[in-house]
């Protein structure tokens, strides 16, 4: 079987995470967070709507990491989300961040917003 390298041009991966942060294109940041593939920024998380709403028309889809188990939205902000015409999709945060990783190296325009991964089991 024969590996490729996988490239991300100037795209920025998740390159791991710990209980309180996440390493990104090899720097680390402390947790909560939205990742685009230009740009990394702090989020207050559920109640920090606005640079979600930013996103709108800039991503297909936008990946909302929960935390360390995969836990439902807040309906008004699921509400509002999807009345900008953003596509959300919930999972926990260690696998939003494979997700992520893989749909970056696609060159899809995506982004996500991660909630801390938890304890390392």
């Amino acid at each position: 079987m024969q590996l490729n390298a996988v490239e991300f041009g100037s795209s920025q991966p998740i390159d791991g995470y710990g209980a309180d942060f996440f390493r990104i294109a090899g720097q680390v940041f402390p947790a909560p967070l939205i990742l685009t593939p230009q740009s990394v920024a702090p989020w207050g998380g559920y109640d920090d709507v606005a640079p979600l709403l930013a996103l709108a028309g800039q991503t297909d889809v936008l990946f909302i990491g929960t935390g360390p188990e995969i836990a439902p939205l807040p309906s008004e902000l699921r509400a509002r989300l999807q009345s900008a015409g953003l596509a959300v999709e919930i999972m926990a945060s260690a696998p939003a961040c494979r997700t992520y990783n893989v749909l970056l190296a696609e060159g899809r325009r995506i982004a996500v917003a991660l909630l801390p991964a938890g304890p390392m089991g």
